[in-house]
């Protein structure tokens, strides 16, 4: 009956198939980064960078109305000032990386919280805080298209240079790497898949497409291709099923989605054999009664 519904009115069903096909796109990319971000501990990071995105948005609405194109260019102008700010403000000083982070994101997002105040209740900024899929245009398809392909392609290039700076990053520069650049690079990479989201997913909820996934697969997995593999694959679906969800019950879709992405992380933080809660219970629960009978 749902998908009935939903082939019988071919214009709200195109409007489907766009949304759809950006989470889609957005879904790979957000694996790659978001797994990226979780293992360097960089996801608290991305939240704040898509929170900056804000006075971005609200100067960009106010010096070209709402044409797609100037919002997209005051929310990567404002992504790029955090990034490059925060780098600054922690090299040149003696605040650690993501106080500075956190600093710059919180002088921002403030900034971005006075603008909107200034310019009253502006309904045609919703779709940018709290995102609508199914009201994805072709443009926006694009985007997210490019967007993605953009990330994977840096990704599947510098992947040696990457693992490397994640997972060893002493060694990495003491052997001339650029771990600054490679650094610098994932964030923009982040900011820019952040912005191609916003359509669709909002401010608010663009970055559950990348962390939830990645923390997801996290819990069942040790390998890193695996991971990958997982983490796009749990967006994807939970892209799929939360549009299907949003299309027939009239909710919002990027709720919807990430409500799918949530069940998953929880479910999974729950039975995951090896990582799970009630793993860990029951091994905790065996070994105390191995030291008892040991005792006895």
């Amino acid at each position: 009956m749902m998908l009935e519904s939903i082939f019988l009115d071919p214009f709200r069903f195109e409007f489907m198939q766009r949304g759809l096909a950006s989470a889609l796109f957005l879904s790979v990319s957000g694996g790659l980064l978001g797994s990226i971000l979780v293992l360097r501990r960089l996801a608290l990071m991305g939240d704040a960078l898509a929170h900056s995105l804000l006075p971005g948005i609200g100067l960009a609405y106010l010096l070209f109305g709402p044409s797609p194109l100037g919002l997209f260019a005051g929310a990567l102008v404002a992504g790029l000032l955090t990034s490059l700010g925060s780098a600054f403000v922690s090299r040149l000083t003696r605040i650690k990386e993501e106080a500075a982070f956190a600093a710059v994101f919180i002088v921002f997002f403030g900034s971005g919280v006075v603008i909107l105040t200034a310019m009253g209740p502006q309904a045609k900024l919703l779709p940018m805080l709290f995102g609508n899929l199914l009201g994805v245009g072709r443009a926006d398809l694009f985007l997210a298209a490019g967007a993605s392909t953009l990330a994977v392609a840096l990704v599947v290039i510098f992947h040696r240079s990457i693992l490397l700076e994640t997972f060893d990053p002493i060694f990495y520069r003491a052997t001339g790497g650029k771990g600054g650049v490679i650094h610098f690079s994932i964030l923009v990479l982040t900011a820019i898949n952040l912005l191609a989201a916003l359509q669709g997913m909002g401010i608010v909820l663009a970055l559950g497409l990348f962390i939830l996934p990645a923390v997801t697969a996290y819990l069942w997995t040790d390998r890193l291709s695996v991971l990958f593999l997982a983490a796009i694959g749990t967006a994807a679906a939970s892209s799929f099923s939360g549009i299907l969800i949003s299309y027939h019950f009239g909710l919002a879709s990027g709720a919807c989605v990430v409500l799918a992405l949530g069940t998953c992380f929880i479910l999974s933080a729950l039975v995951s054999p090896q990582y799970g809660m009630i793993a860990r219970i029951i091994r905790s629960r065996r070994e105390g009664r191995g030291v008892l009978h040991t005792q006895n």
